[in-house]
């Protein structure tokens, strides 16, 4: 069986710790991998892919060392292997330019601006996972005590009808 990962990509340790922390309510079913900055993204990627894993969301910051979390993104919706991960930038300094570049070309499903509320969060993550999930997972079950348990049931009972 495929696992589904999220990856939260922050450079500031406190940050990282508080994003990883507000998504808890989801590792029962998801891996929750963390990286500071995209080269340690990219080989966290490159690792859990080679374990039969998928990238179901990205939480990412924009102002990263190096290369910057818009551009990682876009690379990631460039990839046959993540393209159809949720991208999420989680950032209080992306300009106009660089928000625009996100959802034109990194195919950017949410932008949440730092600080954040927990409750916002748990909400964009559980409807981009649940949206995921509908897509992607050939079983439901296992979600619906996580995710939007009403839209994957509804999503069982449509997939019920079609066979």
């Amino acid at each position: 069986m495929t696992n589904f990962m999220i990856l939260c990509v922050e450079d500031e340790s406190e940050v990282r710790d508080a994003l990883v922390r507000d998504i808890q309510t989801f590792a029962s079913t998801f891996r929750i991998e963390a990286a500071e900055d995209v080269e340690d993204a990219r080989s966290v990627v490159e690792e859990c892919l080679g374990e039969d894993n998928e990238l179901a969301l990205v939480l990412c910051d924009h102002m990263l060392p190096g290369t910057s979390g818009v551009e990682f993104l876009v690379e990631l919706n460039q990839s046959p292997h993540t393209r159809l991960a949720r991208k999420v930038l989680v950032t209080g300094q992306a300009g106009l330019d660089d928000t625009i570049q996100a959802v034109n070309k990194a195919d950017l499903h949410a932008y949440i601006a730092k600080p954040w509320s927990r409750v916002e969060l748990e909400e964009v993550v559980r409807k981009l996972l649940t949206d995921y999930v509908v897509d992607e997972a050939d079983d439901l079950l296992p979600f619906v005590n996580v995710l939007d348990a009403p839209r994957l049931l509804e999503a069982l009972k449509q997939r019920e009808v079609r066979e």
